[in-house]
């Protein structure tokens, strides 16, 4: 009997108040509702664009002597990328130099005869077929030394061709030829340079939405410049803001949307060609709007509310109207007043009632 009512007993104190009162309390982070200055904002889906890109193709056929890169070093404009080997090219250019050498000599000789034979002419010493025939002659000679001048200058063309330089400044993928490797025109690209700095950002807007943003801009209201923002792959977000550089003429009749691009100062080459990105572009100048960050917010079957902190630290559950969602805050059109805390994070352990061990934003657990 005695320990039946021992156990008892215990049972008592781990049910009583006191017991409960010694329990941690669940721990939240929990922010105010605040003015915020905030614009009107919509999200695409983008792809980056390179600013510049081209194919190194040989347009001469040869030998590879060198290659003058490794795959992702950055290049000058101007630097030697591939080199041919030149020897042939080089002779090729010292017999045409040989050959108009020989022609403009017969020219010389052919501009004597014809001036020979007009004064002879002149002084009626000689029939004028003589002087037709040397200035038929001579001119045939100025024509030999302009096909052989055009001969000569193709083949220094050629030899420049033996380099393969970088148009710009960028970087360098994986060469497709190796030092030894016989190349022609008909061999393909050699490899592939790209500019990054600065790159765009390539999206699809409705058309309406586009209308509403070029509204605004011809008001004032919002603007070209800096009206673009990226979120990369991981969810990070760009420093930098882009400036809206183009915009189509045309509308996409199957999904009713409109090609834009803005361009992106990219000195670091943290942005990729081709990367898949999140594009925000705003529509209005900043304005202050009663806010709270996004993932605050719930939503069930009746709509969206969210988890306050109240008197005594309790925990209470606040229906309200999301007007919109401007990059990572909600915009309040009903339900809550600047100050009151709303729970952002430790959401899943509280429910109404509770009292909670709140921290501040960036002080959290």
């Amino acid at each position: 009997m005695i320990r039946f009512l021992t156990f008892i007993f215990s049972i008592c104190l781990l049910s009583s108040p006191l017991h409960a009162q010694d329990a941690p309390r669940p721990a939240v982070v929990a922010v105010p509702a605040e003015i915020v200055e905030l614009s009107e904002t919509v999200s695409f889906n983008g792809r980056l664009d390179a600013n510049l890109r081209v194919a190194l193709i040989p347009r001469i056929s040869g030998v590879i002597a060198e290659v003058g890169f490794a795959p992702g070093d950055v290049v000058e404009d101007g630097q030697v990328l591939f080199r041919i080997e030149p020897e042939i090219y080089a002779a090729a250019v010292k017999e045409a130099e040989g050959a108009l050498r020989s022609a403009q000599a017969q020219r010389d000789l052919a501009r004597l005869e014809r001036d020979r034979q007009a004064e002879l002419v002149a002084r009626a010493a000689a029939a004028r077929a003589k002087l037709d025939d040397a200035e038929a002659t001579l001119a045939s000679r100025e024509g030999e030394v302009m096909r052989l001048e055009a001969a000569l200058e193709r083949a220094r063309v050629n030899l420049s061709y033996t380099e393969i330089k970088a148009p710009f400044a960028g970087h360098m993928a994986e060469a497709a030829a190796d030092r030894g490797a016989y190349v022609t025109p008909q061999s393909g690209a050699l490899s592939t340079l790209v500019q990054l700095d600065p790159i765009h950002a390539e999206f699809q807007v409705p058309t309406a939405a586009l209308r509403s943003y070029l509204e605004r801009v011809e008001t004032g209201e919002a603007s070209h410049t800096a009206a673009v923002s990226l979120r990369l792959a991981n969810g990070s977000d760009y420093a930098g803001r882009g400036d809206v550089d183009f915009v189509a003429s045309s509308v996409n009749a199957g999904t009713d949307s409109v090609t834009m691009r803005a361009r992106f100062d990219n000195p670091d080459s943290l942005l990729l060609d081709g990367e898949l990105v999140r594009v925000t572009l705003t529509s209005d100048q900043p304005q202050g709007q009663l806010a709270i960050p996004r993932q605050a917010v719930q939503r069930d079957v009746q709509g969206a509310f969210v988890l306050l902190v109240g008197e005594g630290d309790a925990v209470e559950v606040r229906r309200i109207t999301v007007a919109r969602n401007a990059m990572d805050y909600a915009v309040i059109g009903a339900g809550l007043e600047p100050g009151e805390r709303v729970i952002t994070e430790g959401i899943n352990k509280v429910r109404p009632g509770v009292v909670v061990d709140v921290a501040p934003l960036g002080q959290g657990g």
